[in-house]
């Protein structure tokens, strides 16, 4: 072992907070587990109970996430919040749809407005894939989602690989209903979430605000966790039930997809071969 220079003493160099030296090691291997080192950044969620599940304080961005709705209407709604947090004009997020289309005013509604999406239509898993690839490289992005079956671990690892070099966030959507094996499958993604709806409360007949189970199936590097959660006036906060509530099917406050709005005011649309 070489000896310490005379200038030098060698108490000096053992670093003397430990926590310092505990915060370097865990932001470098946060890094080696694509979830960035000093300075990443994430999305907190303001809420106390929830932020604390993720090892920063919020969900990683720059990585892959997935989300798989038990009911379309609720895994769609989340997605589109967690949309509508990340994408602005100058960035805005883009959305590969399997299906015919996006109901625009659904997605307004939890603040994902057309001027901030761009929606490309694919028809295959594997164009979906691909586009959802080459975007997730483009920087001038927000956030990339993506309508998919079954992904396998190949699949989810490019699109984990794309997302880390470029630092755009990626959510691959998923329907619960079609993909038993999805909890044992292999993933690349930081987080694996499971939203199902569950019933909203009005103190007056009516339909009440959306009310989602948000499971937290998986968190590198934190800690799964189950939470209800209702969106009110435009916000996410957690659910509180008075004693006597009217409970009203959840599903039928979120959103659904019908053909977007005449005259313009859809999202911008491309489509792949």
């Amino acid at each position: 072992m070489p000896e310490c220079p005379a200038s030098e003493s060698c108490e000096e160099a053992i670093p003397a907070d430990r926590a310092a030296v505990l915060a370097d090691l865990r932001a470098r291997i946060r890094g080696l587990e694509g979830l960035g080192g000093e300075g990443a950044r994430v999305l907190p969620f303001g809420l106390p109970d929830f932020d604390g599940a993720f090892p920063a304080g919020g969900l990683p961005l720059g990585c892959l996430h997935e989300v798989a709705g038990e009911e379309p209407g609720a895994g769609t709604a989340f997605a589109a919040y967690l949309l509508a947090r990340l994408a602005s004009a100058a960035a805005p997020a883009l959305w590969v749809v399997r299906g015919r289309d996006l109901h625009a005013a659904g997605l307004a509604a939890y603040g994902l407005t057309p001027d901030r999406l761009i929606a490309v239509r694919a028809t295959r898993d594997t164009d979906a894939l691909w586009a959802m690839e080459e975007a997730l490289r483009c920087k001038r992005l927000s956030a990339v989602l993506g309508e998919v079956g079954g992904v396998d671990l190949t699949a989810s690892r490019r699109l984990q690989l794309a997302a880390e070099s470029s630092g755009v966030t990626g959510i691959l959507l998923q329907d619960a209903s079609r993909n038993a094996n999805r909890r044992s499958a292999a993933s690349a993604a930081v987080t694996r979430w499971r939203i199902a709806p569950a019933p909203s409360w009005t103190a007056e007949p009516g339909v009440g605000d959306p009310r989602w189970r948000a499971e937290l199936e998986r968190c590198r590097g934190g800690r799964p966790g189950l939470w209800l959660l209702e969106w009110r006036d435009g916000a996410l906060v957690p659910a509180q039930a008075p004693e006597r509530a009217v409970s009203t099917p959840a599903s039928a406050s979120t959103p659904v997809r019908r053909p977007a709005p005449a005259g313009g005011h859809g999202p911008s649309w491309a489509e792949v071969a």
